[in-house]
């Protein structure tokens, strides 16, 4: 909160001093792009959503969210396996997932906090037919997630914790670039 307070500031002092400028006669100049020369900090990994949040326990957000994810499958595999097999007793018993993964595998994939994305095929996290090959706007990630972890082999197993109930983003995508409709 103290840096987003202090990012306000900084942002309305500039709008501030760029709008009391009384030197009209100056040619306009081209922005000179970002500073990265500054200390910056990893605060959280998402590469899949709500992964981090289920599946990595509270006292070891902070050790994740700054291990490299190349370093990720060793250092928490085996939490995420446990977090899994308490959530979802399937897997528990010997069962797998829709992909054909036992909890170990599907933990291994998870513990990686990585999006995957297909350079040669389909870009989706689910289309029916291909998983976690990317992300495309419209994709219902956290029922894929849901359905990975609670609905078993076919996708019928428990089928009350398999939907989030959220079927379609609250405003119609764009065709063009930004592709996402103003907030309001």
């Amino acid at each position: 909160m103290k840096t987003l307070k202090i990012y306000t500031l900084a942002l309305t002092l500039s709008f501030l001093a760029f709008n009391c400028s009384n030197n009209d006669d100056d040619a306009p100049t081209q922005p000179a792009g970002p500073d990265f020369s500054g200390t910056y900090s990893q605060e959280d990994q998402m590469g899949r959503p709500a992964v981090n949040t289920v599946f990595v326990s509270p006292a070891n957000k902070d050790m994740y969210n700054v291990t490299v994810p190349s370093e990720q499958n060793a250092a928490f595999q085996g939490m995420f396996e446990a977090n899994l097999l308490a959530l979802s007793p399937a897997y528990a018993n010997g069962g797998t997932n829709a992909l054909g993964q036992d909890a170990a595998t599907f933990t291994g994939l998870l513990a990686t906090d990585v999006l995957n994305v297909s350079l040669d095929g389909t870009t989706t996290f689910f289309d029916g037919e291909n998983v976690l090959t990317g992300r495309a706007l419209a994709d219902d990630v956290i029922t894929v997630e849901l359905l990975l972890i609670f609905g078993g082999e076919d996708f019928s197993e428990n089928p009350t914790l398999s939907d989030d109930n959220v079927d379609a983003n609250d405003k119609t995508f764009l065709s063009s670039f930004p592709y996402l409709a103003s907030p309001w």
